[in-house]
């Protein structure tokens, strides 16, 4: 075994005995772990209490080549999730970050960027006005990572470029993008404005870590949230248990 040491966040925690639990934690270093963190319930211990779902912590744990769970021998806490205050919508984001790096990472699979994304996701989360922005770049985030972003430039039919200012449809089956001349009764298609587009290339192009503020209109929010969840929903094989909880 190997003792190894990273920054994490706390995606997800079941009790193992009185006084243990298993900790699911998605590291910078080492991605999706799974370990168990012996005397955590204890209110003398060597994790600090840090342990709160999405709490980010510096941690140390011995790397099992097993299929055992690996074991947490030291924690300690970086800085707690705080949402924006008297939003449960922002609560609620955050714990959707939570799903979708749990559901749409695997165990021992390094995603550095992805980390970071979701930390700078949290942050916005307790403070930008609406959750929309972070929870929508997160999205983007994860599914650029996990090799499942949609061609938002292309038509998925005929290849072809969709130029900007002009319309599209949203092909909920594939998951892409279709252009006006693609555009039949039998792919099943949504109506998604230029503007809508626009939105979205922007959000595309710029760092998870970069303020939130870009205009986006009632419409425009409708239309990215109905492509997104059906692009998220596509790749999970369900629809999002927590996003139903989200008002953006």
């Amino acid at each position: 075994m190997s003792s190894e040491k990273t920054d994490a966040l706390v995606i997800r925690q079941a009790d193992f005995s009185e006084s243990s639990r298993v900790m699911t934690l998605f590291t910078r270093d080492f991605g999706k772990v799974s370990a168990l963190a012996k005397g955590a319930k204890r209110l003398k211990s060597a994790f600090e209490s840090g342990f709160d779902l999405l709490a980010r912590c510096r941690v140390v744990f011995l790397h099992k080549s097993t299929t055992a769970l690996d074991l947490l021998t030291e924690s300690q806490l970086l800085e707690r999730f705080h949402p924006r205050a008297g939003s449960l919508s922002h609560l609620y984001g955050g714990y959707y970050v939570a799903e979708l790096l749990n559901a749409l990472t695997e165990e021992d699979d390094p995603h550095p960027l992805l980390y970071d994304a979701a930390v700078a996701g949290l942050e916005h989360l307790g403070r930008d006005e609406s959750p929309f922005l972070a929870v929508t770049r997160f999205e983007l985030a994860v599914l650029f990572e996990i090799g499942q972003l949609p061609d938002f430039y292309s038509c998925t039919i005929c290849h072809s470029d969709i130029a900007p200012g002009h319309p599209g449809r949203f092909w909920v089956s594939q998951s892409g993008l279709i252009c006006s001349n693609c555009g039949r009764s039998e792919y099943q298609p949504s109506e998604f404005h230029p503007g809508s587009l626009a939105v979205l290339h922007q959000l595309l192009q710029t760092e998870a870590g970069e303020p939130g503020e870009i205009p986006v209109s009632a419409q425009q929010k409708k239309e990215i949230r109905r492509l997104m969840t059906a692009a998220i929903s596509h790749v999970l094989g369900r629809r999002p248990k927590t996003l139903s909880l989200i008002t953006m």
